[in-house]
């Protein structure tokens, strides 16, 4: 491999793990909302969190709760 395409291939990489970060960040942002929204239904944390496979504490840090 030469250095050109080990640069291509870094540049590549990085665009692509941008794009993962930018999808991870959007998909935490709509299970956030609905997890809000269900919570608001009165559905349960621990019902939550089955339906979401996290830990009680998991929705509560997404959530941004103590």
């Amino acid at each position: 491999m030469t250095d050109s395409e080990a640069i291509k291939g870094i540049q590549r990489a990085a665009k692509q793990r941008e794009r993962a970060d930018d999808l991870r960040h959007k998909a935490t942002a709509e299970l956030r909302d609905y997890i809000r929204a269900a919570q608001s239904a009165g559905v349960s944390i621990s019902q939550i969190a089955r339906e979401a496979h996290l830990s009680r504490q998991g929705v509560y840090d997404l959530l941004g709760h103590p």
